[in-house]
């Protein structure tokens, strides 16, 4: 399997030489192929190289990029569909619907729109779907994914009654099984539904398997979508924009890019609604621009992000907590950050988290509160999880000079009776000193505080502040894993195997060991199942059975690993792994 070796260039990637068996959206990056032995610095200079790819220009005919002439275009036309709906919104709705990372998007970008429609005394618009319900909005639910008829089903019901829908299907890799079954109800009812597909990997790169009980693949949706683009009947957004630094951590790049781009037909659609501003190729491209700016103010902080990484991995490495403190859009882009913590590194659900001021009224899902496991309000932090931290946990504050200061120094002056590795990142305009004395006060109480300055306020600030704490938030926790040692090389080794994707990345991820794909797969259905010898009725069930299987097992991919590269049974694994549960290097010990 590539990614061992690093190679010179950065657009090394896009040759049809590199992993030409895997997608982009799976490709190793060459970037950051050392990553699992970089320090704190080097990791976020590799996780700034990564997200920079994002904005670099077509450089040969291979892959469309999100800057290129089609994609904007593109975007403009899903704008102005988007248009008609806000200037006649009566039995219509836009629906944002996807998976994991994708879902969770979908419920904040469709928050931020449907608040912004509220405060013009609009009526809202805009509907999000996630699989698995909004328990997926902050845990790992990711079974749902594999089942189209679901997806279909959810679509349905929440536009019943509708006349024009405009539906904008978020799949990364193009590959989500609960998306296709959405995008094929669209084809099927035209006279209702347009379909918007958003990805990151080329068309004929869609996943061409077949999807459960339908007679499709996401590869055949994606042609007929093709086909109806030309007459703008369907619409197709996918520029690549390179591997992810983590291999296929599509919360990264993916999540970034779908953010932008959606924000930026939103956004277009609403000044041409609501101001007069038409839509037009210079204003959608200065909007990109925009976001490009927002990665190098981000990095700009480099060392102070540096510093976060390294204190939320030593806690990490303890054993101990991550626990971030939110205020609005940041508090619920803190919330998404933690939930993927749990597929993308086998983390536990208390080792990050995330709290939120206002907790589920600030939220305003469609469910409402999730029930005592799911306590996201900044009281259940204080009561349930505050009084058991110490110095060796790490909280870190997520505000801007535009929230209630005062409110975030009494929380900050609460976690400094308790424990002293408190940290803030907060934004706020140049010249803005309002906050000024409150600020003093909290720099106080912190070992540091991140100060994140912007030039000037307008219409895309907040968004920008959005998109720079997430970049801000996948780097901590991505880096902080890094340093856990639940990498290894670029690649997720600790995976949960929970379904279907992740079966086939975990069966990847075992090549690495050299050994053939059948027998990388024997071996991950020996760890799945706790046996040596697999029987007749194991080796002949489907992925699904093997993944409801694996939810109940913890370190599949690991065990796997070191059983292929010892020829050891499952217990001596087990007990190479308890000996030396950095998962990197119980892999090099087993090696050397």
């Amino acid at each position: 399997m590539a990614g061992s070796d690093c190679l010179p260039t950065v657009h090394e990637w896009e040759s049809p030489d590199y992993e030409p068996s895997l997608p982009v959206s799976e490709k190793s990056n060459p970037l950051t192929c050392d990553i699992d032995r970089a320090s704190a610095n080097h990791i976020v200079r590799m996780l700034h190289a990564s997200d920079t790819q994002m904005f670099q220009e077509e450089t040969r005919a291979t892959y469309q990029r999100l800057l290129s002439e089609q994609v904007v275009e593109t975007l403009m036309e899903v704008a102005k569909n988007v248009e008609l709906i806000l200037k006649d919104p009566r039995d219509s709705l836009v629906v944002l619907s996807g998976c994991g990372t994708s879902g969770r998007l979908a419920y904040l970008i469709t928050s931020a729109f449907n608040r912004a429609l509220r405060e013009l005394n609009q009526s809202s618009v805009y509907s999000y779907i996630i699989a698995g319900g909004d328990r997926a909005l902050l845990s790992s639910q990711e079974a749902p994914e594999d089942d189209p008829k679901l997806g279909m089903l959810s679509l349905k019901k929440v536009c019943e009654g509708k006349r024009r829908v405009l539906f904008i299907g978020i799949s990364c890799g193009l590959s989500a099984p609960f998306v296709a079954g959405q995008l094929d109800f669209c084809l099927q009812h035209p006279e209702v539904y347009t379909p918007v597909l958003v990805g990151f990997n080329p068309a004929h790169q869609a996943r061409d398997e077949p999807l459960p009980g339908c007679t499709f693949t996401f590869r055949s949706v994606v042609q007929r979508m093709q086909q109806l683009a030309k007459s703008q009947k369907a619409y197709l957004i996918n520029p690549a924009v390179g591997p992810e630094a983590i291999s296929g951590s599509s919360r990264m790049k993916g999540g970034s890019a779908t953010k932008i781009l959606l924000e930026v037909v939103l956004s277009a659609a609403h000044a041409a609604t609501f101001a007069n501003t038409p839509i037009t190729y210079k204003g959608t491209l200065q909007h990109m621009r925009a976001y490009e700016k927002t990665l190098d103010i981000t990095y700009a902080q480099r060392e102070q992000i540096s510093a976060l990484l390294e204190a939320a991995g030593q806690s990490l490495r303890c054993g101990r907590r991550v626990c971030y403190l939110g205020w609005g859009s940041l508090g619920m882009l803190g919330l998404i950050d933690a939930s993927e913590c749990i597929p993308t590194f086998g983390a536990d659900y208390e080792d990050v988290r995330c709290f939120i001021s206002g907790g589920y009224r600030e939220l305003n899902n469609n469910e409402g509160p999730l029930g005592p496991d799911f306590c996201i309000a900044h009281e259940d932090f204080l009561h349930l999880v505050l009084p058991s931290l110490d110095d060796q946990d790490m909280v870190l504050l997520l505000y801007t000079h535009s929230d209630d200061v005062s409110e975030v120094v009494k929380l900050g002056r609460r976690v400094r009776e308790k424990m002293s590795n408190l940290y803030a990142v907060y934004h706020l305009v140049d010249g803005d000193t309002a906050a000024a004395v409150h600020q003093d006060d909290i720099n106080k109480l912190c070992l540091s505080s991140l100060r994140i300055t912007w030039p000037a306020s307008g219409s895309l600030l907040h968004m920008q502040w959005e998109l720079s704490t997430k970049l801000l938030l996948n780097t901590v926790s991505t880096g902080a894993h890094v340093l856990k040692g639940k990498i290894y090389q670029n690649h997720m080794i600790d995976v949960q195997v929970t379904n279907s994707k992740l079966y086939r990345r975990a069966t990847r991820l075992l090549q690495l060991s050299g050994c053939p794909e059948s027998q990388c797969e024997h071996a991950l259905l020996k760890a799945v199942y706790c046996m040596d010898k697999l029987t007749a009725d194991i080796t002949s069930s489907d992925i699904t059975t093997h993944t409801c299987t694996a939810r109940n097992r913890s370190k599949v991919v690991p065990l796997a690993l070191v059983c292929l590269l010892t020829g050891c049974l499952l217990r001596e694994a087990e007990t190479h792994l308890e000996r030396q549960p950095i998962v990197r290097e119980a892999v090099e010990a087993c090696l050397s």
